[in-house]
Formats: C-alpha cells, structure tokens, sequence
C-alpha cells in the first residue's frame, strides 16, 4: 500500500460501505481516513465498525486513520398545529418558550439558549435557508421576527443562526455520550460541529486529555471571524461547506476556503476540504466537470485532505467516488504546475529548531535531487513540520506509535510507517534506507535526507539532519551529515 498521491482522502463510512469487505475495497481505492458520523450511528455500530476498520489496517498492514464526527446542537423549530404554515415576505411570525403547537401568529422554538441571544436586525435560516426571518422585536422567551423571504414552514425545520453567538458550548447530552463511547475504542480523531470560538474547544480538550486528536469543522460566520484563534487551539480543521454555504453568501464560500487552507497551513495544522465535492456520484457513477474542477482546486490550493461524505457513505457508486477522487488527485499532482504553485505558496520558517530542519530538509532534497526525505518521529510534529513546507520529494514518516501513524494518515504528502524505535544514530540510517527501499520511495545507489529527534524517543526534539547512501544490499551508510 504504496499511494503515489501527496493528498489525502477521508471517505465516509455508512450503510453502503461500512461492511468489513467494502472498507478492504474503498481502503484499496483510495481512503486513508473513515469518517463515522453519530449523526446516524449508534453506540454499538460505531464499535463495529472500528473493529472492521483495524482488521482492514492488519490485513493490509497500512496505517488507517479513523475520525468520529459528532453531531453538535441541531436546532429546530416546533411544531404546528397543521403541520406547516404557508408564508410570505413582510409576514410576521413570534418564536417563544411555548411548547404548544404553532399557528399563523406564533411557534415553539425549544432552544432558550437561542431566544437568550437574538437580537434585534439578527437573522434565522429557516430549512436550510429557504425561508429567512428577521428579529424585529424581542423580549424574556420570545422574539418576534419579519418573514424576509420564502414561503413555507413545516414541523421542526432545521434552524441556522448566522448572526447570534450561543454562549453554551458545542457539546450537546448525546454529543457527551457519543465522545465517551468513542474514547473507549481505538480511534485517532474527534470532529467537532458548529464551533463558534476557540473556548468551545476546551471541554472536549479536557474530555480527550490527549488521547485522539480534535478537528474543528468551521461552518459559522462567527468561527470564520476567530478563524486564527481556532486553528491555534485545534490539531485539525474541516472546511465545512455545507452549513457554511447556508450561513454564509455562498459566492464568499471559495474565497474563505483559500484563506483557511493558506492560514492552516502556515500554522502547520492539517485541513480538510468538505461537502458535495461529488455529490453528483451519489447517483451517478461518473461526476460532473465542475465537480472534477472543486477537487483540483482543493489540491492545487494545498488542503491536506478531501472529504467524501453521503457519496461514499449512503450513495450507490462508493466504490467509484473514493476511485475517482483518488484519480483526480493522482492526475492534478502529476501536472508539471503543480508543484510550481505549491511551492510559490510556503509559508516562511518559524523560528523553532524543527521548522529549521524540516526547510533546510527540503531544500537539501531539492538542491542534491534526492530521492525522500525520511522523518522519525514519536509524537507526530516532525511529520507534520515536513509536510508545512510542502516539499517536492516524498515524505516516508516513521513511527513506532501506531496513534502517530494513523493521525498522520490525513496529513498532506506523508507515507506512514509503523516500525519499532532506532536504538542509535546507525540504526536510524539504516532503518530509513531499509525501508525507504520496501516502500518503493527509493532504491540502491539512490541518497536521502533523515530527520529525526535526539536524543532518541524524546517528543518534540527535531534536531537532527543525515545524507544517507542506500547500497546494492538496500543498506544504510552516512553519505554526509550535520546538525
């Protein structure tokens, strides 16, 4: 399980493919992540699942890395006394604490946390935004609001608020019950839905105390605003474009998708593109052009990682969507301009000992055309550090944590590696140009760069850069060394 592909693909798993077989197939096609979303699982489907999923990564002997996506706060109106209730623009309608069935002048909206922040001017996106209302008037339990557009309201339709900042926190009952059953099972991410601001991140932070790592999926105009803040707090970041688009004019969609990618990036955090990115294959066993055209963007642009959801999870081509996305991917980073617009977009060095090697790693590569850039690495932030720059030879990580390896699996441009430690510096040499051979990224009488941390086994130590020459027998030797 050699991919050829700097980007990586995390594939959604549902009741089309979370059957052991088919995560083997869609694992072959392309998946380096399963995403299982508990907006549809339950406890016990989320277990087996996991079990699936590793027995998958042992039969292949490929590190896999599995991400929980917790559902969040939904919010939904009440209900009517008919069922629904025909508007027009210029009605007015009041939402209050009120759990009777609505009517033409008023209905139940069982979030108090909501009536608590709506203010006069914000505004409520009805149905995914087929009807807009505008607070007009509020009080204790009730706001009064204006029907600016749309024409009809049913029973619990979803509720977005891309003007109020909730100041409860992201994490609902179920939400509390689903991360505890998730933390009992091995697993490497936990997604987080509808964050407003970087505090939304610390009870989860404080719930996981290290054991997986949190990607917040920014979907609100007020995360976007604490865009910087948020990336600082998360180990990864989803743009999610679904909400996203409902919050927010979806013609300033593109243009927050490239800042994100730039500012993650430049953090060094891992981000994922989401949403209809061929949603068409849902259906349809080929994608439209346009759809072809979103996901060379996102890879052209840099993301880490593309998203598929209901086209791999729910859809009738699985299969297919991961293999096409595998080959848009595969067809976009083999264009000779691909690398030019990578690379005019590095970020400049921080001033830390690891970003100094991972740049001068990747120069050195370039400059001396060597054939990989090997990183050993405990906790992951090696990995992670080569892979900020971008650089244009392939990136081998190897780990002897398993946790470091399958995180790694959604980070651009990294071949993980489970392996045991080194015991000393020549064992390190040694073990790259070993497996730098099995793994098809170099071969005898090819050279390549290793960084690495010392002393050994200390996380968060990358100091260390060796020139190694791979002999005839696949063995290491120190071409030429440094610190």
């Amino acid at each position: 399980m050699n991919r050829t592909r700097r980007v990586k693909i995390v594939a959604t798993l549902g009741p089309a493919s979370n059957t052991k077989n088919k995560i083997l197939e869609l694992t072959k096609a392309g998946a380096d992540v399963f995403r299982i979303n508990m907006s549809h699982a339950s406890h016990d489907l989320m277990r087996a699942t996991v079990n699936s999923i590793r027995e998958v990564e042992a039969e292949l002997n490929f590190p896999i890395g599995i991400m929980v996506d917790l559902q969040g706060p939904k919010h939904r109106l009440g209900v009517f006394e008919n069922g629904e209730l025909d508007v027009r623009p210029g009605d007015t309608i009041t939402l209050d604490s009120d759990p009777t069935p609505g009517n033409a002048k008023r209905v139940h909206l069982p979030h108090p946390e909501i009536l608590d922040a709506m203010q006069t001017g914000h505004r409520l996106l009805v149905n995914d935004g087929k009807v807009q209302l505008k607070v007009i008037a509020t009080g204790t339990g009730w706001a009064k609001t204006e029907v600016l557009s749309g024409t009809w309201l049913a029973d619990k339709k979803g509720v977005n608020l891309p003007d109020s900042e909730l100041t409860s926190g992201v994490l609902t009952d179920k939400d509390r019950a689903d991360l505890a059953a998730a933390l009992k099972e091995d697993i490497d991410w936990i997604a987080l839905s509808f964050i407003q601001r970087p505090e939304d991140l610390a009870e989860p932070r404080k719930i996981c105390q290290g054991k997986v790592g949190i990607l917040a999926k920014i979907e609100k105009p007020q995360a976007v605003e604490k865009l910087d803040e948020i990336i600082h707090m998360a180990d990864a970041i989803m743009v999610a474009r679904g909400d996203l688009g409902v919050e927010m004019p979806l013609q300033a969609v593109p243009s927050i998708q490239k800042k994100m990618i730039r500012k993650c990036r430049n953090a060094g955090t891992p981000v994922v593109v989401a949403t209809q990115m061929l949603e068409s294959m849902i259906s349809s066993p080929v994608p439209t052009r346009a759809e072809v055209s979103d996901v060379a963007n996102a890879v052209y642009e840099g993301a880490d990682a593309v998203m598929l959801s209901a086209e791999s999870a729910a859809g009738d081509y699985p299969f297919e969507a991961v293999s096409t996305m595998n080959s848009i991917a595969d067809a976009i980073e083999k264009d000779k301009g691909y690398l030019r617009t990578i690379s005019g977009q590095r970020p400049d060095p921080e001033p830390t000992g690891a970003d100094a090697i991972s740049f001068a790693a990747a120069e050195i590569a370039d400059t001396l055309d060597l054939a990989a850039i090997v990183c050993f690495t405990a906790s992951g932030s090696t990995g992670l550090r080569a892979a900020r720059v971008r650089p244009a030879k392939k990136i081998l990580t190897l780990s002897p944590v398993p946790q470091t390896a399958r995180r790694l699996a959604m980070t651009w441009g990294t071949h993980c590696i489970i392996t045991p430690d080194a015991k000393d510096l020549d064992d390190i040499v040694d073990k790259a140009c070993r497996i730098a051979c099995r793994e098809g990224v170099a071969k005898p009488g090819d050279r390549i760069i290793i960084t690495a941390g010392v002393p050994l086994r200390t996380s968060g130590s990358t100091n260390m850069l060796r020139i190694a020459y791979i002999d005839s027998d696949g063995q290491g030797s120190v071409y030429q060394s440094g610190t």
